[in-house]
């Protein structure tokens, strides 16, 4: 099995869930935008009343243009874009009252400086201004049969005050600008008090998190107890890679049973023939449909000489889809180290046990206490619990590295020795004795650290295990 070992990297990638500078960039862009359009819609809004704020030109002096005067089509040209709307500027400013007691009378007027014109709404350019017109408005008109035009409203210019436009955003942006600046500054401080704020409603919610899971793995146990039918199937796929004329047999190390069919994990030189299809180096898929595959309802037996004597299969646990997925403990050739969370760990051997009572029942047990001082370990009603087993004899354990130790050897599961602890030097050499290469033929099955170990699971305090040679996370049924 240590072929299966080099498909592929056994870690879990964790990525960053969130980035708060970015989104503290991207939320203060927003709020620049919306205060430039809720500033265009004011002025609009403010320039559409009458007594709000509305666009004006202040004449410059000549000094300040260069010696030329400023007429109404050059204001019209710079605020308007267009020259001939010079006559728009006349007739919103015609009779209007100016400060020195002037006004413009004809489109051809002369111009003069200080006096303050009204603008078209659409008005635009750095010489705009905003200003608020609080005089008094007075009708000079003629009369209607004297053949004259009518004048407009004249208005007087009592007090009047101006805001550049340009000032405006300039001073809103600064204002936007020192906030983005203070939020990237204190980006740190901002992303440490979000972490430490879901860090405090994580641990709020983690007692009902970890009720919630105890149960769904309780039931996922109950389920196991009284689910015969997935067993009868695990079994029965085994009769396709039983060894023939053509063929050795195909060992297949794990199975994952569905309504919908069979997943099997092989070693990665090895292949199934069709209607099996190729899912990557090590599994394999055969849907329900296919023919010659064992349905719901048919029967067979559930003890593994239906199909290959030495197998027995368990079921490790269940997968993020809530299917069960059996290993083969033929296939560990010695022993199972499961380290990681205690609790869980226990569990993981707990539930082991309790499957081969249910399909290989009087099977023999010696349980022996680890050097950590790891409580007593109950054996599940069907098996049969021996006293220490004198092993044939005692010698140092191989000592081993890596998830696998080396290729793995076939052997049937005649006896079960459990660790319920990290095992101390009395306790390796037994298991070396009993279940090492050349040893008496047992199965270790240890809770915790053990050297020389050939498959190695790794548990956590949320219930699952990791079994690194299958690439597989399973939730542990309780």
């Amino acid at each position: 099995m240590d072929t299966m070992s080099n498909g592929a990297d056994f870690g879990f990638e964790h990525r960053p869930a969130h980035a708060t500078a970015r989104v503290l960039l991207h939320a203060l862009a927003a709020l620049l935008a919306a205060c430039l359009v809720a500033l265009g819609a004011a002025t609009s809004a403010h320039a559409a009343s009458g007594d709000g704020l509305i666009k004006v030109f202040v004449v410059p002096e000549p000094t300040q243009t260069g010696g030329q005067p400023a007429t109404l089509q050059s204001i019209a040209a710079s605020t308007l874009g267009d020259p001939s709307r010079s006559v728009e500027v006349f007739d919103l400013n015609r009779g209007l009252a100016q400060k020195d007691g002037g006004a413009l009378n004809g489109p051809d007027d002369q111009l003069h400086p200080g006096w303050i014109l009204r603008l078209p709404q659409d008005a635009a350019g750095p010489e705009v201004q905003l200003a608020r017109d609080t005089g008094a408005q007075n009708a000079v008109s003629s009369p209607p049969d004297s053949g004259q035009r009518t004048s407009p409203p004249n208005t007087a210019w009592t007090t009047m005050f101006t805001i550049p436009l340009t000032a405006v955003v300039a001073v809103l942006a600064a204002i936007v600008l020192a906030l983005i600046t203070a939020g990237i500054v204190a980006r740190r401080r901002v992303r440490g008090a979000y972490a430490a704020s879901l860090r405090a409603v994580r641990k709020l919610g983690e007692p009902m998190r970890r009720k919630r899971r105890l149960t769904q793995r309780r039931a996922a146990g109950r389920r196991f107890a009284t689910d015969a039918e997935s067993v009868r199937r695990a079994y029965a796929t085994l009769d396709d890679f039983t060894p023939t004329r053509q063929q050795p047999e195909r060992p297949v190390h794990a199975l994952r049973v569905d309504d919908t069919g069979v997943t099997v994990w092989l070693t990665a030189s090895d292949a199934a023939d069709a209607p099996w299809t190729n899912i990557d180096s090590t599994r394999w898929r055969r849907p329900a449909a296919a023919g010659g595959w064992l349905t719901r309802g048919e029967t067979t037996s559930m003890t593994p000489q239906s199909s290959v004597s030495t197998a027995c299969l368990v079921r490790a646990g269940t997968d993020s889809d809530g299917e069960p997925v059996f290993v083969d403990l033929s296939w560990l050739d010695g022993v199972l180290s499961v380290s990681g969370d205690q609790a869980v760990a226990r569990d993981v051997v707990h539930n082991l046990l309790a499957e081969i009572a249910r399909t290989r029942p009087n099977t023999p047990v010696s349980v022996l206490r680890g050097a950590d001082g790891a409580p007593a370990f109950t054996v599940p009603t069907g098996l049969r619990e021996l006293p220490r087993v004198q092993a044939p004899a005692v010698s140092v354990p191989a000592t081993g590295h890596g998830t696998v130790r080396a290729g793995a050897s076939r052997r049937p599961v005649q006896g079960l020795v459990v660790v319920t602890g990290a095992p101390g030097e009395r306790e390796a050499a037994e298991l070396a004795a009993l279940c090492g290469p050349g040893g008496a033929g047992w199965t270790g099955l240890v809770c915790g650290e053990a050297s020389g170990a050939h498959w190695r699971w790794y548990t956590d305090a949320d219930g699952h295990v990791d079994i690194p040679v299958l690439d597989v996370q399973l939730t542990v049924p309780a």
